[in-house]
């Protein structure tokens, strides 16, 4: 860690993973690197041969986690892990085999070591097509000469230019300022997603760019040594300080776990639910700077005045016509997938024929879904005020105020309690990349409705712009149990596919073609403002003293 880090709460060591060091240095780490291989979604695991199942040593099996010990390479479960600990003195530390994670059997705990990602990294750059067993330099040793990252990954500037290259076939010499990639600490591709997302949503970035959040003197004022917004602007500072390394969020991401201790694990997480919960971390945090107790709608803080807009909700009695409206303030809009059974199977690396459209699900028919007028079953009478007691009902749902930026959530994942499953929507959406939410607004809805016989102030939505551009888009792959998150950066009108720790330029049928989970949208103005701002930034003057700076060629 640099000085400058100093402040922070780090997490503890363990005390076995460092004995273990004193006893055998990097002997082991380097020697478990012979056996790792890479998966096509960029992930190390223990090579499996075709003839051999790993099987625990003590009860033969092979089902739930599996840990080979670096002492002896003897292979145990979950619920025998413990046992080969307490048979064998010294050998505490084992390496889980499908997540490539330290996990020491005495602490009942994943331990993380910088040292032993170097390792990882180092075999991920190997098995890279077109990679060299020299592409990472793995040392164990100090050196005055090398930069020293917040992540304690130490990475060579020229060769991680040329792993970017690697993976973008068309060699470009230069990306805009900002784009970097994450590496991923262990099935975290749904925090790097969501962070790249955020990172280049305009009104953020721009909050923490221009040192609206200066962590020297938020510790200063709170006191406090994990804050989220701090770690979020460190990473800010490091994504724009013209450094095209892979940058580690270790910090920010145990951070997150101390705020979201009920997610806190080293299992897949969903995009979605991490960017609520990011969001609801920035809004305490700066809640509590301010002193505020204004509800979400009112609240100043950077996450609702970028992504907050109000819900209008309209519950009309069918008997006598009676309507209760409510308002709900609202982050992000969740939108059902249009009924139809076609696949994206069927759009995946194929263009999409004129015939084939009609039978695809749209956002803007996802748009309708969502605003159309809904009658509540017959276990869903509401109290009607006019009539004086429970009536059916039917309700509507529209979009009172917009936000800066425009989160669509997809609901791809499904899960019924009454048949006890879960379920992945592989339907394909078409969706622009200009949007105009006027048919969606509670203005046009209403009108619609009832004519124009109302006042038009008392709906008038003039305050905010309707018209959208499209600037990330965050898709999934792969099934419910085991798929991957890549996010989709629209950076003046290019395309780039952030995939963890490697970046490259993609076309618009790439973009389209994916199966989207969350489309970001900010409003028309700011989209052109922030490429004409991206065209001309300065490097953050508060960038890691430590990092040396490669400017855009």
């Amino acid at each position: 860690m640099c000085a400058r880090n100093s402040l922070y709460t780090n997490i503890k060591p363990c005390k076995h993973l460092a004995d273990y060091k004193l006893r055998r240095g990097f002997n082991g780490y380097n020697s478990l690197q012979n056996c790792l291989k890479t998966t096509r979604y960029g992930r190390s695991r223990v090579d499996k041969h075709d003839t051999t199942i790993p099987r625990c040593s003590f009860c033969n099996g092979y089902q739930g986690r599996l840990y080979k010990c670096l002492m002896c390479s003897s292979i145990s479960c979950s619920s025998h892990v413990l046992l080969h600990t307490q048979s064998e003195n010294g050998h505490e530390v084992a390496f889980d085999i499908d997540r490539s994670e330290l996990y020491c059997c005495l602490c009942c705990d994943q331990v993380y070591d910088p040292d032993f990602d170097k390792v990882v990294v180092s075999k991920q750059v190997r098995d890279l097509p077109g990679g060299k067993s020299n592409g990472f330099e793995v040392c164990s040793g100090r050196s005055s000469k090398r930069r020293r990252l917040d992540s304690g990954i130490e990475l060579d500037l020229k060769k991680s230019k040329q792993l970017i290259s690697m993976r973008d076939r068309r060699a470009k010499s230069c990306y805009p300022l900002g784009l970097r990639g994450l590496n991923n600490l262990g099935s975290t591709c749904f925090m790097n997603s969501v962070l790249q997302a955020l990172l280049h949503a305009p009104p953020l970035r721009n909050y923490f760019l221009s040192d609206r959040h200066n962590r020297d003197q938020c510790r200063k004022r709170s006191g406090e040594k994990l804050c989220l917004l701090c770690d979020i602007d460190a990473i800010s500072s490091a994504m724009f300080s013209g450094d095209r390394t892979p940058y580690s969020p270790a910090q920010f991401l145990f951070s997150w776990w101390q705020h979201s201790s009920n997610l806190a694990s080293y299992e897949e997480q969903d995009a979605h639910e991490f960017f609520i919960s990011v969001l609801d971390g920035i809004h305490e945090k700066e809640s509590k700077v301010r002193n505020s107790s204004k509800d979400d709608g009112d609240c100043q803080c950077i996450a609702h005045r970028a992504f907050s807009g109000l819900l209008r909700s309209d519950v009309t009695c069918i008997t006598c016509g009676f309507t209760s409206t409510t308002y709900d303030p609202c982050i992000d809009i969740s939108l059902d997938l249009e009924a139809n059974n076609f696949s994206s199977s069927h759009v995946a690396n194929k263009p999409i024929k004129t015939d084939e459209k009609m039978g695809l699900s749209t956002l803007s028919g996802c748009l309708n879904l969502f605003t159309r007028a809904e009658r509540l079953g017959s276990d869903q009478k509401l109290y009607c005020q006019n009539c004086q007691e429970l009536r059916d009902s039917s309700k509507q749902l529209s979009i009172r105020k917009l936000p800066l930026v425009l989160c669509l959530h997809i609901k791809r994942f499904e899960h019924s309690l009454v048949r006890k499953m879960s379920r992945k929507i592989d339907q394909y959406l078409q969706f622009p990349f200009s949007l105009d939410m006027t048919p969606y607004l509670s203005s046009s809805i209403v009108r619609s409705r009832f004519g124009n016989r109302l006042f038009a102030f008392e709906y008038d939505n003039s305050d905010s712009s309707a018209e959208y551009e499209i600037f990330a888009m965050i898709a999934h792959s792969g099934m419910l149990e085991s798929g991957h998150y890549v996010t989709y950066l629209r950076l003046k009108n290019q395309w780039y596919k952030c995939d963890d720790a490697w970046i490259s330029e993609v076309d618009e049928g790439t973009v389209r073609a994916s199966q989207c989970y969350m489309l970001f949208y900010v409003q028309k103005m700011l989209y052109y403002k922030s490429n004409e701002d991206l065209s001309c930034m300065r490097i953050s003057p508060r960038r890691d003293p430590c990092v040396s700076t490669a400017g855009c060629c």
